[in-house]
């Protein structure tokens, strides 16, 4: 299915809110539902078409977002935008750990929660051939030419933004802990500070100060690490950042 075909479900119980928004991307090409509850969205899921992405308000009478969140990931994969307070760190930390793929803090700019979107839709169809990391000093690996990339057991998909294992199977990642990845990978053996990770992985919602990029750093060494307690893919440089410098591949 092409993006602009793409179902998008704005649950918020501000009636104004979800309807600016709802036009809005209906007026960029999206099919668009409205709910303004959980049952509503839980009725929507149910009996609508399949749907790609929810824009999802956490603070909502009845079940609140963090309660639909955790509902939503335990029956189903669907890319979950969550919609906080302003300065609602709190909020904006728990969805992270709970699996949201990206927040917006309200008031919502538009053509930002669209940039949002996008990118956690993006998910090309066709998977191209395998190409694993260097790690023997036998020349320069080259990122912009490998496409799937061979991690200590596991395999990176670039153009499918998926991670697998060995088997086959895939591990859920958001689109966030993939951007982090990627960045990761196309950097490997160089210190990012956190600066550098927000602005090579375009995340221009939190500051270097915030705790978020900890937190999504720490779920994904959950997902890639053979011990996340003694991380060796993506290691910590006190006072500096984080190195991606994988030994064995």
């Amino acid at each position: 299915m092409s993006e602009e075909k793409r179902h998008i479900v704005v649950c918020d119980d501000e009636q104004d809110l979800r309807e600016t928004i709802g036009d809005y991307l209906e007026k960029r090409g999206y099919a668009v539902s409205l709910a303004a509850n959980g049952d509503a969205l839980q009725d929507l899921l149910e009996t609508a078409m399949p749907v790609d992405a929810i824009l999802l308000d956490i603070t909502m009478p009845g079940d609140d977002g963090l309660t639909i969140l955790r509902r939503l990931r335990a029956e189903r994969k669907v890319a979950v935008i969550m919609l906080t307070a302003a300065g609602g760190l709190v909020d904006r930390v728990v969805g992270l750990e709970m699996g949201a793929d990206d927040y917006l803090a309200k008031p919502v700019d538009l053509r930002e929660l669209e940039a949002h979107i996008k990118a956690v839709l993006r998910r090309p169809d066709h998977l191209p051939p395998v190409h694993p990391v260097e790690t023997d000093g036998g020349g320069e690996w080259n990122h912009q030419q490998a496409e799937k990339i061979a991690i200590a057991g596991l395999v990176l998909d670039l153009a499918g933004a998926r991670l697998w294992k060995q088997d086959g199977s895939e591990i859920p990642m958001t689109a966030m802990e993939f951007m982090l990845l990627k960045v990761f990978v196309e950097n490997r053996g160089r210190v990012l500070s956190r600066v550098q990770l927000l602005d090579l992985t375009h995340d221009s919602s939190c500051d270097a100060f915030d705790r978020t990029i900890d937190i999504r750093i720490s779920r994904l060494r959950r997902k890639i690490e053979a011990d996340p307690s003694e991380p060796a893919l993506i290691r910590t440089v006190r006072g500096m950042g984080y190195i991606f410098d994988p030994q064995e591949t």
